[in-house]
């Protein structure tokens, strides 16, 4: 007679102290200043009468910040086997990166980085995101000011997918409708974080949905949405039903990859010394 087993607790590669969490909130915060300065600023502010100065500013500001997380994280436990991991688990991602560029929103690694932060926890996830996206802009050549913010959003999204419920318990059917689900309104949670910090460098290219400094904050988001719904909803949506797709059909195998080799990595295996043989 068979007899029920216990779920084992999911290893994680980094463990968050006190220290890293505070960053993360720092960065956090910082970061929806970031993207959402130009709902939540007065047209009278300092900030709006430097429209186009202000996403320059914000870049420059969250490159430290995202280092500041990055060491945060290294000393709360990333360890030799975690960066090894890191390094495959990134160029993988950037790999995959081109190949869909251009073609609406074929975009593969964002299933990858889906099921990385799953089996590997938050603070690994944020990092991969990060490290994944600046190796893929390094890649493709697209580094610009809008690489800090797509390294800070694309490490929200695999934070995320570590902080889902029952890492210990949920497996089969209903962790991959869990996994496909979030990677769904994820993908489109990335594309309209990024719109928002395209979005104020349009000026009068498209005056009727680009950011206007002089408006109230209600008829800006009437433009920013208006924005959002011309320009990338097709493609927003080609990146969510891509992930949806691989995360359903390739899923099962890379989550079960993921999770042997990290039992064989053992990350929060003691460190134990022998005393010499006699």
């Amino acid at each position: 007679m068979d007899t029920p087993t216990t779920p084992q607790r999911q290893a994680r590669a980094v463990r968050l102290g006190p220290r890293s969490l505070a960053a993360l909130a720092l960065v956090s915060a910082v970061g929806v200043a970031a993207f959402g300065w130009p709902f939540l600023t007065p047209p009278t502010s300092r900030i709006s009468a430097h429209a186009q100065d202000a996403p320059w500013l914000f870049a420059g500001l969250l490159v430290l910040l995202v280092a500041v997380v990055g060491a945060a994280v290294s000393e709360a436990g990333l360890g030799p086997k975690a960066v090894a991991m890191l390094g495959v688990l990134a160029a993988t991602g950037a790999a995959l990166r081109p190949i869909g560029a251009g073609t609406a929103g074929i975009e593969p690694m964002f299933f990858l980085m889906v099921l990385s932060g799953r089996v590997l926890g938050p603070g690994f996830g944020f990092v991969l995101g990060s490290v994944t996206m600046f190796a893929s802009a390094l890649l493709t050549g697209g580094v610009g000011p809008w690489l800090p913010f797509q390294m800070l959003a694309m490490g929200w999204f695999a934070m995320g997918a570590g902080l889902l419920p029952g890492p210990d318990r949920l497996r089969g059917r209903a962790e991959l409708a869990l996994l496909a689900g979030y990677g769904f309104l994820a993908a489109f949670a990335y594309g309209t974080v990024m719109n928002m910090a395209g979005w104020p460098f349009m000026g009068a290219l498209a005056s009727n949905v680009a950011f206007d400094p002089q408006a109230p904050v209600a008829e800006n988001l009437a433009r920013f949405v208006a924005y959002c719904v011309a320009t990338s909803l097709g493609w927003d949506l080609g990146r969510a039903l891509v992930t949806v797709v691989l995360t359903l059909v390739l899923g099962p195998a890379v989550l079960r990859a993921l999770r042997r080799a990290t039992r064989r990595a053992a990350f929060e295996a003691p460190v134990t010394f022998e005393a010499p043989r006699q």
